[in-house]
């Protein structure tokens, strides 16, 4: 259903669109005669512009212009009639001629057309503000609309994405129901994700202590292997003396001489005995 009022709403768009464009160009018109202009060309830049393409600020610069342009023509219009009038009174006959009471009449009545026309120059001031005002307020209204309709056209699209995602999302909870964690509720869920934390926290906690400790560990380490290496050395020497003596009984098995380790060792236990009786007897 919000995909069909989407796409109603898009084609009332374009048809209105299709119906009234706005463009700079179709509102120069009403301001410009292309024919008349291209009759009577200016040399300035503005004038050229706007035929050859209107734009906001081309018709800004032409407004300009004609705004200088118009107020040149009064200032001559205005001197022109002046002298004209001032040589046909001179030259009349009878010649005009003009009392102080007449020219303090026209004073008065110039000053009040003054006043008139003041008053009449601030209201279209206003109005032009206001147009101006109402004319950027339409600008970004319609900017607004553009923008819009094209939100619009990608909203099915769109749509359709969602709707995509809802149903892999759906097959993704059927078969996760395995899971007894998967289909918990937001408070209980929000509860076990903060006790995963806490012991993420705590094991972080205990693999920084670890980590301290490995230097410790290592040099403790680096001392037991050292006295391993010296105690593994001692017991190459001891094995091999064992073998040594191993061998030499094995010898004097066989042979039936004993080695001179052997005699030794009896000589040093008869000695034993002897200085043990030897003690016995003075006790």
């Amino acid at each position: 259903m919000p995909t069909t009022d989407a796409t109603q709403a898009l084609e009332t768009l374009r048809r209105l669109q299709s119906k009234q464009e706005l463009s700079i160009i179709k509102l120069s018109e009403t301001i410009t005669d292309p024919e008349e202009q291209g009759a009577r060309q200016r040399a300035s830049d503005a004038s050229n512009s706007l035929l050859d393409g209107p734009t906001p600020v081309s018709l800004e610069a032409d407004l300009a212009h004609y705004t200088e342009l118009f107020a040149k023509l009064r200032f001559s219009y205005v001197e022109q009639v002046t002298k004209e009038k001032f040589i046909r009174a001179i030259v009349g006959d009878p010649p005009l001629i003009v009392t102080m009471q007449e020219n303090s009449e026209l004073e008065r009545d110039n000053a009040e057309a003054k006043a008139e026309l003041k008053s009449l120059k601030q209201e279209v001031a206003l109005m032009v503000t206001e147009l101006e005002r109402r004319g950027r307020e339409l600008c970004r209204r319609y900017e607004s609309i553009q923008l819009d309709t094209v939100k619009l056209q990608e909203l099915p699209e769109k749509t359709q994405e969602l709707r995509a995602r809802i149903e892999k999302l759906r097959s993704l909870q059927e078969k996760s129901d395995a899971n007894p964690n998967l289909n918990l509720p937001l408070a209980k869920t929000l509860g076990l994700v903060a006790r995963r934390k806490a012991e993420h926290q705590e094991l972080a906690r205990e693999l920084e202590a670890l980590q301290a400790k490995v230097p410790r560990k290592r040099k403790e380490a680096e001392r037991l292997q050292a006295e391993l290496g010296s105690l593994e050395a001692k017991l190459h020497t001891s094995s091999a003396a064992a073998r040594e003596a191993q061998r030499r009984k094995e010898a004097a098995a066989l042979g039936g001489v004993a080695d001179d380790l052997e005699q030794r060792a009896r000589w040093w236990k008869a000695s034993e005995e002897v200085l043990k009786q030897v003690l016995s007897l003075k006790t």
